[in-house]
């Protein structure tokens, strides 16, 4: 891709660049952030840069598992309903405690009769029964308990914490701009949340700014100020007199491609100012969103040590209907599955409009040397509901 500026205002797209090659070029420039030392609180969602290994055994000693009287099993041998024998040493324990010296079992409540000065036993209990021995949830210096790289979850966090850990070395989330370019006429309020809340599945920190009015100067100064790792101006993208997105870029940097072969959204383009990677995404909602999931949503994963592709689901459907494309363009479509469980395209990839991706169970993506696939075909769909 060249970093010359081509003006489409009035002109119209020259070529496109396929999709492809603009997955490359966020490849190459978005690499996850360098690793810092978080508190635990602040690292659910976050990469874990080197394996935890446990410090000690856990638990730390053999200790009840349930609620019962800690005893020797072998003083219950033989112990029935009809045979109820004392066990004058056995001790109350709740789960959690430790066992006290010569436990080796704990005796339910129920299996027993409470007597003055000691307990009868209505129940034989073996060896090791109502006992977590010590080690049995992890062993210090075994095989790691979380893996280099985790995602890490909420009970990873609750594990950290009861081995004492107060920060963890993780990949913090990546800071992402998301500039709203146009003033009051571009949609702002849909842009800006529908963005943020796509930034933060992908594990950034969305700052939203804006709407700027359509002022190529105020634009670039905007993509000029620090605090991000990525830039994602939404809006001012296409050929109109006020589409100065593009222009805004080249002042502040490198506009690298502008146009890119996918529907919707080809007016996307990608570049850098001030060494930030940033991709202009359209202004419309429907190819917003498109070159976000194909783009935008990628370079985000990737900075936040995440794999590269979409968390929705991947599944394998059968097309109800054909579903028509162009070659050299990667075409989405929005799709429903039908009540015999095949697929259905809501509306064709020129169609406008979040509501029909409301109505939609998923997505299709035709690849860029397809001129389609026919009723009956299989095709992997992204799903949006679990």
């Amino acid at each position: 891709m060249s970093g010359s500026f081509f003006d489409v205002r009035g002109r119209g797209f020259r070529r496109r660049t396929s999709l492809s090659t603009a997955q490359d070029w966020v490849d190459q420039r978005c690499a996850p952030r360098p690793t810092v030392a978080t508190p635990l609180a602040d690292a659910i969602g976050l990469r874990l840069a080197a394996p935890f290994f446990a410090p000690h055994d856990w638990p730390d000693c053999d200790r009840a598992a349930r609620d019962g009287f800690a005893l020797a099993a072998a003083d219950s041998l033989g112990a029935g309903s009809y045979n109820p024998i004392p066990v004058p040493l056995a001790r109350a324990v709740s789960a959690g405690d430790p066992l006290p010296p010569g436990a080796d079992a704990v005796l339910p409540f129920e299996a027993a009769f409470r007597q003055p000065g000691w307990v009868e036993a209505v129940e034989a209990v073996a060896p090791g029964a109502g006992v977590e021995r010590r080690g049995a949830a992890a062993q210090a210096g075994a095989s790691p308990l979380l893996a280099t790289g985790r995602l890490l979850r909420p009970s990873d966090i609750g594990l950290l914490a009861a081995f004492g850990v107060a920060s963890v070395m993780a990949s913090p989330p990546p800071r992402v701009r998301v500039l709203l370019v146009g003033g009051p006429r571009s949609g702002a309020e849909c842009l800006g949340a529908m963005l943020a809340a796509l930034v933060q599945r992908d594990g950034g920190a969305p700052e939203v700014v804006g709407p700027l009015p359509a002022d190529p100067a105020l634009v670039a100064a905007a993509l000029c100020g620090a605090g991000a790792d990525l830039i994602l101006p939404a809006g001012r993208t296409g050929v109109g007199a006020d589409d100065v997105a593009p222009l805004a870029l080249a002042q502040a940097g490198t506009l690298a491609s502008h146009g890119v072969a996918l529907r919707p959204g080809d007016s996307a383009g990608m570049g850098e100012a001030e060494g930030v990677p940033v991709i202009l995404l359209p202004g419309e909602p429907m190819a917003c969103w498109t070159v976000y999931e194909m783009l935008g949503g990628r370079a985000v994963r990737r900075m936040a040590g995440r794999t590269e592709e979409t968390p929705l689901a991947a599944v394998t459907v059968v097309t109800a209907r054909k579903l028509v494309s162009e070659i050299g363009c990667v075409d989405l479509y929005r799709v429903r599955v039908t009540a015999d469980g095949r697929i259905e395209p809501v509306a064709s990839p020129a169609i406008p409009g979040l509501a029909a991706l409301a109505r939609a169970d998923g997505y299709v993506v035709i690849a860029a040397d397809s001129e389609g696939v026919p009723e009956g075909a299989t095709v992997t769909m992204r799903r949006f509901a679990p």
